[in-house]
């Protein structure tokens, strides 16, 4: 009763405010006097919930409804004006600590991608380290093997690509239903203990060590499989701070967020071929040339793959004492859905809502692995044809040491990139496509020119070029749509069977890549990259610029049988694809119906929180959200809500009305907040933010 009745908070008369009748204007009357409210106080009231000034007009139009050049003018205002206040939050972090943005990289990049930069590490040191073993061990891995299965030494390449695709699958399903936190520990500790088995991997001969070392891959692969969903969707979440689904950070930078972990990926390749070639020159006297000892070998990889064990073993302890808080998104949504193990209904309901996005994402996956992982894992062959013949490893790694910076490059223009309205995901996966597309399949058939000396040059230059449009592309981007085009009860399940079918690509490129010679690899490759941007074309939808809250409000409306009731953004045309569009899902598209909607809307969300609080208060058990005290509501929306609802039995026999419509609000008591103090919460991951400097 005391809240129903709560006062204003002190402010001055409005200009033009009719006095009631019990005396002047003193900003202190009760609220349940009536007053109107009219379409433009309650635009007022609402408007950055509703409308947030990063994706609307003040007139309320959004951004892709404006007319292309509005569209370019209202897209760039924005981003330039959020690119100039990071200028300005980098400089004063700077000022305060030369150091603090160095600490703010670490805590929003390398901590959320490290499991995936010991996957870039561990992973590609297959293809690194092959034509070491070759030439120490020319009777195991060479032409005419002798002491060796033939079947198991290529076994060493698919069989860790088998244990990432079983990973993908077991920790996407354990994601949704365990929770994140428990998939990030997970993942960690079979990492670890991945390590240590291919450390220590031995056998009584040979054979025996090759069988010891492929089945540890296997593990290992288990763990680097877990990585991908479990990143990819607690990094959308932002699930290492406060959890919260849509914030103005989350709006403009939640692609950046993401990319910037997987990006360490990329860093991990860097890492590991840097330094087998300082083990190199340290076990083998300085000198990068053959011949290579047995003893040299083995030094130089059981030392490579201990390194990362030290620090796979700080990560697990990272996750399992400092992220609590990382399934707790998830928590939120199981709770409001009353699901309490797997969501298998969200899993059936999506199936048949988001088959088309379900083929994309998996489909332009398969597609990017057959390139990525397949020149990855057999890098050495190709390089030997850029650097001409020699029987010197040190060449092929120098060679792929420069393979790898150009694809950093790529990378990080990718992270820069990727949120861009005028660019974007679907835009950049289709190009990156076409570039690997026409980068192979010019040598493909021309294949003695460009590998003679008459163009060798062209051959090196088109082959660095498809390495950076596959990370400034595919690369990139399906790792951040897998999860992100699809709800949050099966968002880990989705984003692991898109990546399982992924790998299945790297495992088709693993085993026929041993069995066709270099030119006619040439010849396969690239009808992969024309089918992956043919995907990509008509089945992706285009999340940029999409408010991940909008797209969780359609899955609401879906769970409840209710499709065609909403009328959001999550439908608008610029945010489905082809497929989507011809089968008329935006024809439900409707801004003023929206508009209405979203109140309503936020008004159940409201209730729900007051119930809660309530029992709470009544020393009962809460049963709404989890933490009632992250508020993202201001007192002007808590005061409309409080004398529009309808009134309780109890209200109305203490005969306390609330009529809707009747709500003691003046315009000058419902000013909209500021952007920048309704969006203080979400801004932890933001360069010069509280949350970044607390982190120092």
């Amino acid at each position: 009763m005391a809240d129903l009745l709560r006062h204003h908070r002190h402010h001055a008369p409005g200009a033009g405010e009719i006095p009631v009748p019990h005396g002047p204007s003193t900003g202190d009357e009760h609220e349940h006097y009536p007053r109107s409210v009219s379409m433009e106080q309650q635009h007022a009231i609402f408007s950055y919930l509703t409308h947030p000034d990063d994706c609307y007009t003040p007139e309320g139009t959004y951004w892709a409804d404006l007319p292309l050049k509005e569209r370019a003018k209202f897209v760039n205002n924005v981003q330039n004006k959020e690119a100039w206040e990071e200028v300005k939050a980098i400089g004063r972090m700077i000022k305060e600590d030369p150091l603090s943005p160095v600490s703010w990289y670490w805590t929003n990049a390398v901590l959320p991608g490290a499991g995936l930069g010991l996957e870039g590490y561990v992973l590609f040191s297959i293809g690194n380290l092959e034509p070491l073993f070759r030439s120490t061990w020319p009777q195991c891995w060479g032409k005419n093997a002798t002491e060796c299965s033939a079947n198991w030494v290529a076994s060493v390449t698919y069989l860790e690509v088998i244990g990432i695709m079983v990973g993908q699958m077991a920790v996407g399903v354990i994601g949704d239903w365990i929770g994140r936190r428990w998939g990030l520990i997970q993942d960690a500790a079979i990492m670890f203990v991945g390590l240590l088995m291919i450390t220590a991997s031995w056998g009584l001969d040979l054979n025996g060590w090759v069988i010891c070392y492929a089945w540890s891959l296997f593990f290992y692969g288990f763990g680097v499989g877990g990585e991908y969903p479990i990143t990819a969707t607690s990094s959308m979440e932002n699930a290492v701070s406060a959890g919260k689904l849509s914030t103005r950070d989350d709006r403009l930078h939640r692609g950046r967020k993401v990319t910037m972990a997987f990006l360490m990926q990329g860093w991990g390749q860097f890492f590991n071929q840097a330094l087998l070639i300082i083990l190199l020159l340290i076990f083998h006297h300085g000198d990068g040339n053959p011949p290579y000892g047995t003893a040299t070998t083995q030094w130089l990889w059981r030392v490579s793959f201990a390194i990362p064990a030290v620090g796979t073993l700080w990560l697990v302890y990272h996750r399992a004492y400092k992220m609590p808080h990382a399934g707790r998104q998830l928590a939120a949504v199981k709770k409001k859905s009353n699901v309490t193990g797997y969501d298998v209904d969200s899993l059936r309901l999506a199936c048949n809502i988001f088959g088309g996005r379900l083929l994309a994402t998996a489909g332009t996956w398969f597609c990017n692995d057959v390139f990525f992982y397949g020149n990855k894992l057999f890098q050495a062959q190709f390089i030997a044809v850029l650097s001409g013949p020699t029987e010197s490893v040190m060449t092929g790694w120098i060679w792929n040491l420069y393979n790898v910076i150009v694809s950093l490059v790529g990378y990080y223009l990718a992270s820069i990139l990727i949120d861009n309205k005028f660019y974007g995901r679907k835009m950049m996966q289709q190009v990156g496509f076409l570039m690997c597309f026409i980068m192979f399949v010019v040598p493909a058939f021309n294949y003695e020119y460009y590998t003679s000396p008459a163009g060798i040059k062209a051959f090196q230059a088109m082959y660095f070029l498809s390495s950076f449009f596959n990370q400034f592309g595919p690369n990139s981007v399906t790792f951040l749509v897998a999860g992100e085009v699809f709800p949050t009860p099966i968002r880990a399940s989705a984003h692991g069977f898109s990546a399982c079918i992924g790998k299945a690509g790297a495992l088709l490129a693993s085993v026929l890549y041993n069995y066709i010679d270099t030119q006619t690899k040439f010849y396969v490759v690239p009808w992969f990259g024309l089918a992956g941007m043919l995907l990509t074309w008509l089945f992706l939808p285009d999340t940029t610029g999409l408010d991940l809250k909008e797209q969780e409000r359609r899955w609401d409306y879906i769970r409840a049988g209710r499709d065609q009731d909403y009328h959001g953004v999550a439908v608008h045309p610029k945010h489905l694809s082809l497929w989507e569009r011809l089968r008329g899902v935006g024809k439900n598209y409707n801004p003023e119906l929206d508009r209405k909607q979203k109140i309503e809307d936020i008004r159940e969300e409201w209730e729900g929180k007051e119930r809660a609080r309530a029992q709470k208060e009544a020393g009962g058990e809460a049963t709404g959200m989890d933490d009632l005290t992250d508020d993202e509501w201001t007192d002007e929306v808590h005061h409309y809500f409080r004398n529009t609802r309808e009134p309780s039995e109890k209200e109305r026999a203490a005969g306390i009305s609330g009529k809707a419509g009747e709500v003691m609000m003046t315009p000058a008591s419902v000013s909209p907040p500021s952007s920048a103090a309704m969006t203080e919460k979400g801004d932890e991951e933001k360069p010069g933010s509280s949350a970044a400097s607390s982190a120092r």
